[in-house]
């Protein structure tokens, strides 16, 4: 388990995270979502000792990491995959992290294996692409079997494959009772593997929740879609039954406060044609966008110049 308890970190006058509690419970894969300049990156470096925070706590089964004592067993990381010596082989950097914690060539082995990375195990580190970089930081994360793994942008490079092979790794290490704390910007594959969502904005938390709950607070999630060719008789029936109706190019109507049955219903009333009906669905990325949309340090201008 990750618990992170009224964390702040302070580099000067810049408070990178600031008063941060969140937990990553185990049997859970749990996602870290925020902007860049977040707090992200700084917020995991301090679970897994790289950082000293200014104030508050961060644990991984109840202790500081550098009071585990046997970090490798406990905890797998993975912040940098290019974090390796170039010259060295995928092997030999492996076995280099396995011979500090008494681990054996056996178990190097089961993660070359594990990782699909058998064909390029005695190749220099310096000429893996970034796909197979990415397997080669997964597999050092895993060497040591542990119970907690941290990893942050995981399927970045990686092909389709990797993609599904990454996203049914994390869920089978939950299952087993694992905590895994997955740090991504790729919204969809957070959805598909993700059993709760941690998004956080300049340094603060926006949400803690299942990705669920999360998805169901986007603006379009719930809202009736209706298109007809008659959207002004049906426009005006609905909002006198108290519904509010956005109109949308090509006839359709998003209608709140409504369900399916109530705008079909005044359909009927005002003689409207109806062509299409049913609920629109939100997503993850919708909702994310909505919680950070002030929380965003960076943010480009459209084509006419303004900020977008």
């Amino acid at each position: 388990m990750i618990e992170v308890e009224a964390l702040t970190k302070r580099y000067g006058s810049t408070t990178a995270v600031d008063g941060l509690t969140f937990t990553a419970p185990p049997g859970t894969v749990t996602g870290f979502l925020g902007p860049n300049g977040a707090g992200k990156s700084t917020t995991m470096r301090v679970v897994v000792g790289l950082e000293r925070p200014t104030s508050g706590t961060a644990t991984i089964h109840g202790r500081r990491y550098a009071d585990l004592p046997a970090p490798l067993h406990a905890v797998g990381v993975m912040l940098d995959a290019r974090s390796v010596h170039p010259g060295r082989t995928a092997y030999k950097h492996l076995l280099a992290m396995a011979q500090t914690h008494g681990i054996s060539k056996a178990r190097v082995r089961e993660v070359i294996a594990q990782t699909g990375l058998e064909p390029a195990a005695h190749r220099r580190a310096g000429t893996f692409s970034l796909g197979m970089g990415q397997r080669l930081g997964i597999a050092g994360a895993l060497l040591g079997d542990p119970a907690t793994l941290i990893l942050d942008e995981p399927v970045n490079g990686l092909d389709p494959d990797g993609v599904l092979w990454v996203r049914r790794l994390v869920r089978d290490l939950a299952a087993e009772g694992r905590t895994v704390l997955l740090s991504s910007h790729l919204m969809h594959e957070l959805a598909l593997c993700a059993d709760r969502v941690v998004i956080i904005g300049r340094g603060r938390l926006l949400a803690d929740a299942p990705v669920k709950e999360i998805v169901e607070r986007s603006e379009r999630a719930g809202t009736v879609r209706v298109r007809t060719p008659d959207p002004e008789p049906l426009t005006r029936e609905l909002v006198a039954s108290g519904a509010q109706v956005t109109p949308q190019e090509g006839g359709v109507l998003h209608v709140r406060g409504a369900s399916v049955d109530d705008v079909g219903t005044a359909a009927r009333r005002c003689g409207a044609t109806v062509l299409e009906l049913g609920t629109e669905s939100g997503s993850l990325e919708e909702a994310y966008l909505q919680l950070t949309g002030d929380a965003v340090e960076y943010r480009a201008a459209d084509a006419r110049g303004g900020a977008r």
